[in-house]
C-alpha cells in the first residue's frame, strides 16, 4: 500500500452500514408501485403455484356489500383476513384467499330508484311486467358491478392479495343457481312453509326484515294505560264461588300498559303471570282530566299499583287479593267494543311466562298480530280458546304501508307510519277513541331503545303477514331439528374470542322460525310453486329445469314471460299452481356462499377453516351460514369463528359524519401508508372495540419508524456479509443468547398466528427490535462489527446471527407489513421474487438455552446499573461518550459476580475499560433501588483515544506502523492491507 498513516481516512476502513433502504419510508408513494408490481408479476398465481400440493387452509371471505367506498371497518376486516391467509401460506399451507361480494338487496334497489328514476323525475317501472322487471334488475346488476371494481382496487391498495380476477359474487349466474338450489333442498325436505305471524316490517322499504337487518336507536313512544272492563267470570268449580267473584269484580277493570297504542285494535287477550301478586283496588279520589273516577275498581300487580295510580293522579284502597285462579276465570270486553261495528269478541286472560311486575301494570296487552311473544302466547292457548268458544283466528289489522285495514274497524285508512318513517295518525285516533269511551286510564311518553331498519334508519313495526319460513323445531326425520343441529354445530366450533360461542348459542336458542321472504325485486326468487292450500310443489324435474335455467341465464329467468309454463312443463296444470314472486332474504344469499365457493372451487375446500367478521355477524353472516348449512348438511360450514369489534374515535365515540370524527382508510393511506394502518390493526386488541384518530396514527408512525430503522441497520450491516456460516457452538455467548431469543420468539410467533393473537406477536417483535436489538445487542456489537478485522471470529459470528435475525424478523412480519418487508427483502436479495413466496425460517429448538438466558439476565442486571451511572455522568457533562469512562463496579452478590466471569464487560457496557470489585462499594456510589448489592463509581478511562475506534486504551501506538490506533485496530488495518 502507498497510503501513509497521515493519509488514511479511518472512516473508510470501517465496516459502517451501507444500504439504499431509506430511513424515510415514503409509503404513500412506494406502496402503489408495489401493488402494481405484484399485479404485473401475478403474485397471486405464483403463490398458488408455490403452494401446489400442500394442505389447504381456507378462510372464507364474508361478503361486503357492493355499495359505496370502503370504510375503516372494511379495512380492519380485510387486513385481519390478509394477515391470517399470509401467515398460514408462509407456514407451509396452501392458503388461498378468494374475495367475495354480496350483490343483491334493497340498498342497491334504493340507489337505482333514486338515481335512475326519482332524480330524473321518472316513474318507477311497473315491476309486475316481465320486461320491466328484468330491465330493472339489469340496472341493479350494473350498479353492483361498478362498486365491486372500486372496492376491489381499494382492498388491493391495502395490500390484500387474493383472487380479485375471479371473486365470488352472489349475482353470478352460477351463484344464483346454487342459492336457488339450496332453497329447493330445504323445500324438498319439508322445512319450508308459508305461514302467517308477526314479523319485523319496514313501512318505508315495504319489506320484511331479519333480525340482522335491524339496529336499535332511542325513540320516543306514546304510552297508554288502558282499562279493559271485566265482562264475566267463567264458572270454575263451585257456582256460588264464581258468583262471589262476580260480585267483587262487578264493574272492575283490568289495566294494561303499552308503548304502541296503534296495536290496541289488534288486541285479542290480556296476559298475566301466576308468579305475580295481584290485587283489586278501589279509587277513592281522582285529580285528573280523564280516567278513573272515585268508586271504580281496578286490578293491578301489587308491586306496580302505587306507581300506576300516580300516572292518573289517583288515590285508592286495596280491597282484596286476586289470585291466578281468579284471573284465569275472568274474561273482559274490548275497550273499543262497538266502534265501527267491531270488537264484539271476548278478551280472555291468559297466563304468560313473559309477564313481570318490573314495569307497567303487571298485565300485558296481547295483540298476536303485532308481537312475537303475543303470537306465541295466543298460539299456545288455542285449545283453551276453542274450548271457551273464542275464535282463535289472528287478524291482519295493518297492511304493508302501515295503514289500518278492515280488520281494524273504525280506523280504516289511518296510518301507523308514513312513507318517510314519520309517525302517522293511528296513535292519536286510537287514544282519542279510548278517551271518548272512558277506557283510557293514563297516557305519557317514553324514550327507549326501539328497532330501526339499518338501511333506512327509520323505525319498524311488527305486523302479521304471510311470509315464507323455515321451521326451527320440526323433526327432520333423524331425531334432530334445525335448532338442535345448529346448537350441536356451535358446540363443535372454535370461537375466538370464546365469548362468541355463548352469544351465538343464545341467539339460536331463542330465535323464532327463519323468515326468508322479502317483497322486493333485486335478488334470488323463492322459486317454488304452491297450490291453493299453500302446499309446495315437490318435483325434482321442475327443480332441475329451474336450476339449469338460472345457471345459464341467471335468476332473471324466473321473471321472464312464460316462465311459469316453462318450468312446470307438461306434467303440471299451470292453473292449479301459483308462481311465488317473493325474493329471498339476502342473508340466505350470503349464508349460501359456502356452496358455490368452498364446494365448487377446486382451489378451496369445505368446510372452511375460518370465518372472520365483526361481532354483529353473530346475528348476521355467522348465523345465516350456520342455519343454511345445518339445514342442508347437518353441520356448520366453518370450523372456527373469529370476531372483531368496531372502530371508535379516540374518545371512544362512534364515528359519524355529523360529528366529524370519521377516519377513512383512504386518508390514512394517502398521508401515512397502508402499512401504518396495518400496524395499527396488528397492535390493537381487535377482539374488542378499537379506537383510531390522529394521535393513535402518529403513535403507530413512531413505532413503525423505530422498527424500520432496526431493519435498515441490519441491511446496512449485512452489506458486508459474505454469507459465512458459523456453528453455534463456535459462537460467543452473546450470539448464542440471540439465537436462544429467536427460538423463544419462533414459538411466540407461531402460536400467536395459530391463536389469531396478532397483538401478542407484534408487541413481542417490536419490543425485541427496540429493547433487545437496537438498545442492546446491536449497540454492544457495533464496535466489533465496524472495527474488527475481516477474519475476526466474533465479527463473523455476529454477521451470521444478524443475517438470521433479519430473515426471521422480516418473514415473521411479512403477513403484517407486506409492503415494508417486501422492500427490505428485495433490498438484501435483489434476485428474489418476493418475500411473500418465502416460508418462515426453520429455527432449531436446540437453540434454546435457558441456563444461558438466566446467566445473561444477571449480566444485564449489572449492566443496567452501569448504564444508569453513565447517564448521570453524561447529564452532568463529566463525560461526552460512554467510551470516556472506565467505571468501577462493586458487586457484593456472588451469583452476579460469577455471571460476569470471563466476560468482556467493558464491551458489554460500551466503555473503554471496567473493573469489577467484590464489595458493597462506597456510600456515594451510584445505585438503583431495584438492584441490590451493585453500585458504580464512574471514573474516567486512562490512556489515549484510538483515532479509528475512539476507545481510550493504553495500547494506542503499540504498533509503530499505526501510532494513533489501538493494537486491535492496527491488526485490522494490517489485514485490510494498509501496512507496507
Amino acid at each position: 500500500m502507498t497510503d501513509t498513516v497521515e493519509t488514511i481516512d479511518y472512516s473508510k476502513t470501517l465496516y459502517l452500514p451501507e444500504t439504499d433502504f431509506p430511513m424515510r419510508a415514503g409509503l404513500p408513494q412506494k406502496e402503489p408501485e408495489t401493488v402494481a408490481r405484484w399485479q404485473q408479476m401475478d403474485l397471486y398465481k405464483k403463490l398458488r403455484a408455490s403452494a401446489a400440493g400442500r394442505e389447504k387452509f381456507v378462510l372464507h371471505d364474508g361478503p361486503p356489500y357492493a355499495n359505496g367506498n370502503i370504510h375503516i371497518g372494511h379495512a380492519l376486516n380485510k387486513i385481519l383476513k390478509d394477515v391470517i391467509t399470509r401467515s398460514f401460506q408462509m407456514r407451509g399451507f396452501d392458503s388461498n384467499y378468494v374475495p367475495g361480494w354480496d350483490c343483491h338487496g334493497l340498498p342497491i334497489e334504493w340507489k337505482i330508484e333514486e338515481e335512475n328514476y326519482r332524480a330524473k323525475g321518472k316513474a318507477k317501472p311497473d315491476l309486475k311486467q316481465p320486461d320491466a322487471m328484468i330491465e330493472f334488475r339489469k340496472e341493479c346488476r350494473a350498479y353492483a358491478e361498478k362498486w365491486i371494481k372500486i372496492q376491489g382496487d381499494e382492498f388491493k391498495r391495502l395490500g390484500i392479495v387474493g383472487d380479485f380476477d375471479n371473486p365470488y359474487l352472489t349475482m353470478n349466474f352460477h351463484a344464483e343457481s346454487r342459492i336457488a338450489g339450496e332453497l329447493l333442498k330445504i323445500a324438498m325436505s319439508g322445512q319450508l312453509y308459508r305461514g302467517s305471524k308477526p314479523i319485523m316490517w319496514s313501512v318505508v322499504e315495504r319489506t320484511a326484515l331479519a333480525e340482522a337487518e335491524v339496529e336499535y336507536h332511542d325513540y320516543e313512544s306514546d304510552t297508554i294505560w288502558v282499562k279493559f272492563p271485566i265482562e264475566s267470570v267463567v264458572t270454575i268449580g263451585d257456582p256460588v264461588q264464581a258468583a262471589s267473584y262476580m260480585d267483587d269484580l262487578r264493574g272492575a277493570h283490568v289495566v294494561i300498559w303499552t308503548t304502541t297504542p296503534w296495536t290496541i285494535p289488534g288486541n285479542r287477550a290480556i296476559a298475566y303471570s301466576p308468579k305475580v301478586a295481584y290485587g283489586l283496588y278501589e279509587v277513592t279520589a281522582a285529580e285528573n282530566d280523564f280516567g278513573p273516577r272515585p268508586g271504580e275498581k281496578l286490578i293491578f300487580a301489587d308491586a306496580l299499583a302505587e306507581e300506576s295510580a300516580a300516572k292518573s293522579k289517583l288515590t285508592f284502597k286495596r280491597l282484596r287479593n286476586v289470585s291466578a285462579d281468579d284471573l284465569a276465570a275472568i274474561t273482559a270486553a274490548h275497550p273499543l267494543k262497538g266502534i265501527g261495528g267491531g270488537y264484539e269478541y271476548t278478551v280472555p286472560l291468559l297466563a304468560g311466562d313473559h309477564v313481570t311486575d318490573d314495569a307497567g301494570t303487571g298485565f300485558v296487552h296481547t295483540a298476536p298480530s303485532h308481537g312475537r311473544e303475543d303470537f306465541e302466547a295466543w298460539m299456545s292457548s288455542i285449545k283453551e280458546l276453542e274450548a271457551r268458544g273464542i275464535d282463535p283466528r289472528i287478524p291482519f289489522p295493518v297492511d304493508d304501508s302501515g295503514t289500518y285495514t278492515a280488520d281494524a274497524p273504525g280506523f280504516e285508512g289511518a296510518r301507523v307510519m308514513d312513507d318517510n318513517g314519520k309517525k302517522g295518525d293511528a296513535n292519536d285516533r286510537v287514544i282519542k277513541a279510548l278517551i271518548e269511551r272512558n277506557a283510557l286510564f293514563a297516557r305519557g311518553r317514553l324514550k327507549h331503545s326501539y328497532p330501526h331498519s339499518w338501511r333506512s334508519k327509520k323505525p319498524i313495526i311488527f305486523r302479521n303477514t304471510p311470509q315464507w319460513f323455515v321451521y326451527m323445531d320440526k323433526d327432520l326425520k333423524d331425531g334432530t331439528t334445525l335448532r338442535t343441529r345448529a346448537l350441536t354445530a356451535i358446540d363443535d366450533t372454535r370461537f375466538v374470542p370464546s365469548a362468541g360461542q355463548n352469544r351465538l348459542r343464545a341467539m339460536i336458542e331463542q330465535r323464532p322460525d327463519w323468515v326468508l321472504s322479502r317483497q322486493r325485486a333485486w335478488g334470488v326468487p323463492i322459486c317454488v310453486f304452491v297450490d291453493e292450500e299453500g302446499n309446495v310443489l315437490q318435483d325434482e324435474g321442475v327443480n332441475a329445469r329451474i336450476l339449469e335455467a338460472f345457471d345459464a341465464e341467471g335468476a332473471d329467468a324466473w321473471f321472464a314471460a312464460g316462465a311459469k309454463e316453462r318450468f312446470l312443463g307438461n306434467g303440471h296444470d299451470p292453473e292449479k299452481w301459483t308462481q311465488v314472486m317473493d325474493i329471498l332474504d339476502v342473508w340466505f344469499d350470503s349464508g349460501s356462499t359456502h356452496t358455490f365457493t368452498l364446494e365448487d372451487r377446486p382451489d378451496l375446500k369445505w368446510p372452511a377453516d375460518v370465518y372472520l367478521e365483526g361481532s354483529d355477524q353473530h346475528r348476521g353472516w355467522f348465523h345465516s351460514s350456520l342455519l343454511e348449512s345445518a339445514a342442508t348438511r347437518g353441520r356448520a360450514p366453518y370450523d372456527t369463528v373469529i370476531t372483531h369489534g368496531f372502530t371508535m374515535d379516540e374518545k371512544g365515540q362512534k364515528m359519524s359524519k355529523s360529528l366529524g370524527n370519521v377516519v377513512s382508510p383512504q386518508d390514512v393511506m394517502k398521508d401515512s401508508g397502508a402499512d401504518i394502518l396495518r400496524l395499527w390493526v396488528m397492535t390493537t386488541d381487535y377482539w374488542e372495540d378499537q379506537r383510531l384518530g390522529k394521535t393513535i396514527i402518529q403513535t403507530n408512525v413512531d413505532a413503525y419508524r423505530k422498527l424500520r430503522n432496526t431493519i435498515r441497520w441490519m441491511l446496512g450491516t449485512l452489506a458486508h456479509d459474505k454469507g459465512e456460516e458459523i456453528a453455534r457452538d463456535e459462537m460467543p455467548e452473546l450470539e448464542r443468547l440471540m439465537l436462544h431469543r429467536l427460538a423463544e420468539l419462533d414459538v411466540v410467533v407461531r402460536e400467536g398466528y395459530d391463536a389469531f393473537d396478532f397483538k401478542k406477536i407484534a408487541r413481542a417483535l417490536i419490543d425485541f427490535s427496540n429493547v433487545e436489538l437496537s438498545a442492546f445487542y446491536f449497540d454492544v456489537r457495533k464496535d466489533t462489527l465496524y472495527c474488527d478485522a475481516p477474519s475476526s471470529p466474533r465479527r463473523l459470528a455476529s454477521l451470521a446471527v444478524i443475517r438470521k435475525l433479519f430473515e426471521c424478523l422480516v418473514t415473521w412480519l411479512a403477513p403484517m407489513l407486506p409492503f415494508t418487508t417486501e422492500e427490505a427483502w428485495l433490498s438484501l436479495k435483489p434476485d428474489a421474487v418476493s418475500v411473500h413466496l418465502e416460508q418462515f425460517p426453520h429455527v432449531p429448538a436446540e437453540w434454546l438455552d435457558p441456563a444461558l438466558a438466566e446467566k445473561w439476565k444477571k449480566i444485564r442486571t449489572v449492566r443496567k446499573v452501569v448504564t444508569g451511572a453513565l447517564e448521570v455522568e453524561r447529564r452532568e457533562k463529566r463525560i461526552g461518550s460512554s467510551l470516556e469512562a472506565a467505571p468501577v463496579v462493586h458487586v457484593a452478590d456472588a451469583e452476579l459476580r460469577t455471571a460476569l466471569e470471563g466476560q468482556d464487560f467493558s464491551e458489554i457496557c460500551i466503555t473503554s475499560d471496567i473493573r469489577i470489585v467484590a464489595d458493597g462499594g462506597p456510600a456515594d456510589a451510584f445505585r438503583l433501588d431495584d438492584v441490590a448489592d451493585v453500585s458504580v463509581e464512574a471514573t474516567l478511562a486512562e490512556g489515549r483515544k484510538c483515532a479509528r475506534s475512539w476507545r481510550i486504551t493504553a495500547d494506542v501506538g503499540s504498533d509503530p506502523a499505526f501510532p494513533d490506533v489501538s493494537a486491535r485496530d492496527a491488526a485490522a488495518l494490517r489485514e485490510l492491507g494498509f501496512a507496507s
